[in-house]
């Protein structure tokens, strides 16, 4: 097993992405936290890994909340007493607008995507010092990359930001023995906030542009979210793995 023997904790684990590498990383030995708003989800998501032997706990987590980090990162340390991953799916959309330049939307996105993912680096890096090192797998986008039609530029933003608190982090904790690297999630089933990209003409429009001619699959995404928190990767740090079937180099 890739992650036999280790904590991780993972953010916008009760659908989608999170949910698929929550189930994915139970299977491979770890001991999940499963974090989210979603407590009905988050919960049944629990209960599907313990079904097949896994071991899991659910933790509502809103990531813009410093004291709701706090009090995951308590219920972590207090079931199994360290935390080896930390993996931040958590986000929302900048599709669902008809005002691309509605400020109180920035101000949200903002929150969740860049706010959120700065404070679980900050709790998970207090952490990962003490015993060692450790791994976070932050979840940017394509977004982050390029320029996008129809979005709200505050997801660009934070996708953006996602990439360069990963970055600089990486640079900073590499002594600590703490691994920080981003994946980039291209054409995938729509979020739950999304608006115009869960249009099918608009997907169509967005799929000319992927070379291997399809969508991905959350599982694909998750199988590199793995990768990146095995110790497979112990020598990648601050790096990008972009899940886009080829978008980004089209």
């Amino acid at each position: 097993m890739r992650l036999a023997g280790k904590v991780a904790l993972i953010t916008g684990a009760a659908s989608g992405m999170g949910r698929a590498t929550a189930k994915l990383f139970a299977e491979q030995g770890a001991r999940v936290l499963v974090a989210d708003m979603l407590e009905v989800e988050g919960h049944q998501v629990v209960a599907e890994i313990v079904a097949v032997g896994g071991e899991a706990a659910f933790q509502k987590l809103d990531v813009p909340s410093e004291e709701d980090w706090e009090a995951a990162l308590a219920a972590v340390l207090a079931r199994w007493g360290r935390l080896d991953v930390l993996v931040q799916y958590a986000g929302i959309s900048g599709s669902n607008t008809n005002n691309l330049y509605d400020t109180a939307l920035w101000d949200r996105i903002m929150a969740v995507n860049a706010r959120g993912t700065f404070l679980g680096v900050k709790y998970a890096v207090q952490q990962m010092r003490g015993q060692g090192g450790g791994s976070i797998v932050n979840i940017s986008s394509i977004s982050g990359n390029v320029g996008q039609n129809g979005i709200h530029c505050a997801y660009n933003a934070s996708k953006a930001a996602v990439r360069l608190i990963t970055k600089s982090v990486a640079t900073q904790e590499g002594a600590a023995g703490i691994r920080l690297n981003t994946v980039h999630p291209g054409l995938l089933p729509p979020m739950r906030t999304s608006g115009i990209t869960a249009d099918p003409v608009t997907r169509a429009k967005m799929m000319q542009h992927v070379p291997l001619g399809r969508d991905g699959r959350v599982e694909e995404v998750a199988n590199a979210v793995l990768f990146l928190a095995s110790d497979e990767a112990s020598y990648i740090t601050g790096s990008e793995l972009h899940v886009d079937g080829g978008y980004l180099a089209n």
